[in-house]
């Protein structure tokens, strides 16, 4: 597997996905438990959130933090959510697909484009007309501010007034950041078409010579 890219400045954008796209949040108190579990591990590996959306079988952040911490940080996220998800759900075993995926946000301009795909997500996945519409990402932290902010918005807001921040973010687009892309598995049957189309021979013994 290859080695994960380092970010000069510390943002990534990181995407965690449910084992054969099992659903991670059954409802809202998996999704407040999730949080609660970033905001207890934020300070001890000095994390800032930047943007969050807890989507049904995955989640995407936006954050800071030092190269080397960042996999503990995932460690000690999975592993404590994945504890108390199989308790209350009587189950065992991984919840989580593989690794989680991350890529190195290294401008502001970057910055901004992942956080809109981070705030339309529910939008472009047909879960939601309008981003405020959704209730788990961190959209609502920039638009209305509350004591105790689970995200860091100072960054993008020194960038954008709120009235910019709230336009940008409904703007259309095609943006594409860490997207999924499924695994497309052939039939024998599929297979032997496409083999025969390419090498054009007619038998399994032409194709050996071939």
């Amino acid at each position: 597997r290859q080695a994960r890219k380092k970010s000069e400045s510390g943002i990534y954008h990181i995407m965690l996905r449910g084992i054969n796209r099992q659903t991670i949040f059954e409802d809202s108190e998996d999704s407040e438990v999730f949080l609660e579990t970033i905001r207890i591990y934020k300070p001890q590996f000095n994390c800032e959130v930047h943007a969050y959306c807890l989507m049904n079988n995955h989640v995407h952040l936006l954050i800071k933090i030092d190269s080397e911490a960042i996999q503990h940080f995932m460690r000690r996220l999975g592993s404590k959510y994945v504890y108390w998800y199989n308790w209350k759900y009587n189950r065992v075993g991984g919840l989580f697909q593989d690794r989680y995926k991350s890529e190195p946000v290294e401008d502001d301009g970057y910055f901004l484009t992942v956080l809109r795909y981070i705030h339309q997500n529910p939008v472009k996945a047909g879960i939601c007309s309008q981003v405020e519409e959704y209730q788990y990402s961190s959209y609502h932290d920039y638009v209305h501010p509350k004591p105790n902010l689970l995200t860091d918005t100072g960054f993008a807001l020194g960038m954008m007034s709120k009235d910019q921040f709230i336009e940008f973010n409904h703007e259309d687009n095609d943006d594409k950041c860490l997207e999924m892309q499924e695994i497309t598995r052939l039939n024998d049957n599929e297979a032997k078409v496409i083999i025969h189309k390419i090498s054009q021979c007619q038998s399994t013994s032409d194709f050996q010579a071939l």
